[in-house]
């Protein structure tokens, strides 16, 4: 059984690379090539939370994420701690124990890349990220990928995280990035939005998001935390990552079905649908449309067996 570290993790699976293995992922969980359960959470004391992620994915054998989320460790690391399992398929022996904080935190805006690059304007420039923990380094590093962005902007409820992260984004990655005290005005003139805080009421409103901009709501992985405002989805062509799991956890849906704005007939086709040529994505430059990212077991088996597969022997 092969062990492979945090370590291996970061220096292995690139985030040109990790686009490549989210978008084929989707692809198989939206066409059938693959299986998978809603995430099991066991609650925990002082906002922690216990989670397993089970599935199968052809190509990739069959496993499970069993992760711990502890926010209060983002300033020390990663909050998602925890291990990837897999499994051979053919023998149905234990293949590989891999570190999932490194892998969530990559796969995670690699997932958010594909998503932009299917969705977003093909002249988006200006890319507004809210969040300033792991996960809004590892967006910015992936999304440069699929849009030549010229210029960053970030937000956070800390002032002094959010210049450090806007720092460190334009020293890593050369592109012009500064920090705005207002969500406000990091979304002005922003084309393309991620949300990646862990904020648990709306810090994004319908009202200051404009015609033709593609957000990425993918902070909140569960019931419970919202990160956009219900106006937004309803106006929006609201896009799941797996329809299954956002219809059933999908906060920022179930909120806006909560106050009788939206049903099931407003959630889009799968992103791995769109990825795949199946179904339509952005309808008109003007429209405005939503990734729901809950993140997929598939995603992680994906880059499990990249990181495991007979190349890294």
């Amino acid at each position: 059984m092969r062990l492979i570290d945090a370590e291996e993790v970061a220096r292995r699976l690139d985030h040109r690379t990790g686009i490549d293995l989210v978008r084929a992922a989707m692809i198989a969980l939206s066409t059938g090539a693959s299986k998978q359960l809603l995430r099991g959470i066991i609650d925990l004391d002082q906002g922690n939370a216990f989670g397993v992620m089970p599935g199968a994915l052809a190509g990739a054998g069959f496993g499970a994420k069993i992760v711990s989320v502890f926010p209060a460790m983002a300033a020390h690391g990663h909050s998602h701690q925890g291990v990837i399992v897999t499994f051979d398929p053919t023998t149905g022996a234990p293949a590989a124990v891999i570190e999932a904080g490194e892998v969530t935190a990559i796969r995670t805006g690699c997932a958010t890349a594909a998503a932009t690059d299917a969705l977003a304007r093909p002249d988006a420039t200006r890319l507004a990220i809210l969040g300033t923990g792991d996960q809004a380094w590892h967006h910015a590093a992936a999304l440069r990928h699929v849009r030549p962005f010229a210029a960053i902007t970030v937000w956070g409820r800390d002032a002094t995280k959010a210049h450090a992260m806007a720092e460190r984004i334009e020293r890593d990655f050369g592109i012009a990035t500064s920090a705005k005290a207002t969500v406000a005005a990091a979304v002005d003139g922003a084309d393309v939005i991620c949300t990646v805080s862990a904020a648990a009421e709306p810090i994004l409103l319908s009202d200051q998001v404009a015609d033709g901009v593609h957000v990425n709501a993918v902070g909140s992985s569960r019931a419970g935390p919202v990160e956009i405002d219900p106006a937004l989805v309803r106006r929006s062509r609201f896009i799941p990552d797996h329809r299954v799991g956002v219809l059933a956890q999908g906060a920022e849906y179930l909120r806006a079905v909560e106050m009788g704005i939206a049903s099931e007939a407003d959630v889009g086709p799968e992103i791995g649908r769109i990825l795949a040529g199946l179904d339509e994505g952005r309808q008109s430059p003007a429209q405005v449309t939503v990734y729901k990212s809950l993140g997929s077991i598939v995603q992680d088996l994906a880059c499990a067996a990249f990181l495991a597969g007979p190349a890294a022997e």
